[in-house]
């Protein structure tokens, strides 16, 4: 009883999580036709048109931006100080961005090198590898690289997903190093766009 219980909410959870993708993945694929992230105006006109739904639609964007490790969350970040202000851009980018995130890293986990090697670059994960087998203080260099701004992000939420890193010890380093970096860029744009 008690193992039928948790797989019907780990089949709920996947539902959930299938379902949130498809939806980002819609969004973004009609933004895409649009040509709605050519530009930082662009972008911002398309999340604007969805009205009352666009802090949602924007969550979901940066979202799937953080699991696509070939785009960039940056023009988010733009759009939602520039919609938003400073305080609702910093939320609604932070909550999109560490979900983001929390499931490339789950992703990693469940699927292995074989997924991970089609979403990121194998000479890179090869050479982070080789430095992580060296260095036994993974944790602080994930938590620095997150902090800081350009860092690789999302190949560094796959990559963690493959070493031996706990979901317990990356959910606190996500959550704890990720905010400030969204909040300089969220503060600045609130002002300056």
């Amino acid at each position: 009883l008690m193992k039928t219980k948790e797989s019907m909410i780990k089949n709920a959870a996947i539902l959930c999580l299938a379902t949130l993708l498809a939806f980002s993945a819609v969004i973004l694929i009609k933004g895409w036709i649009r040509g709605s992230f050519r530009s930082i105006d662009s972008l911002r006109g398309y999340v604007a048109s969805f009205g009352i739904w666009a802090p949602v639609v924007l969550t979901l964007i940066q979202l799937f931006l953080t699991i696509l490790p070939v785009c960039t969350s940056f023009a988010g970040c733009v759009v939602g100080a520039a919609l938003f202000g400073a305080a609702g851009g910093y939320w609604i980018n932070y909550i999109g961005i560490c979900a983001g995130s929390l499931i490339a890293y789950t992703l990693a986990r469940c699927f292995g090198i074989r997924m991970v090697e089609k979403m990121v670059d194998l000479e890179k994960y090869e050479s982070y590898m080789e430095k992580v087998n060296r260095s036994k203080s993974y944790p602080k260099l994930l938590f620095l690289a997150i902090l800081l701004p350009l860092a690789p992000d999302n190949f560094l939420c796959y990559f963690s997903g493959l070493v031996n890193l706990s979901p317990k010890k990356f959910t606190a380093i996500i959550l704890a190093a990720k905010p400030w970096c969204i909040l300089i860029y969220s503060i600045f744009f609130a002002h300056f766009i």
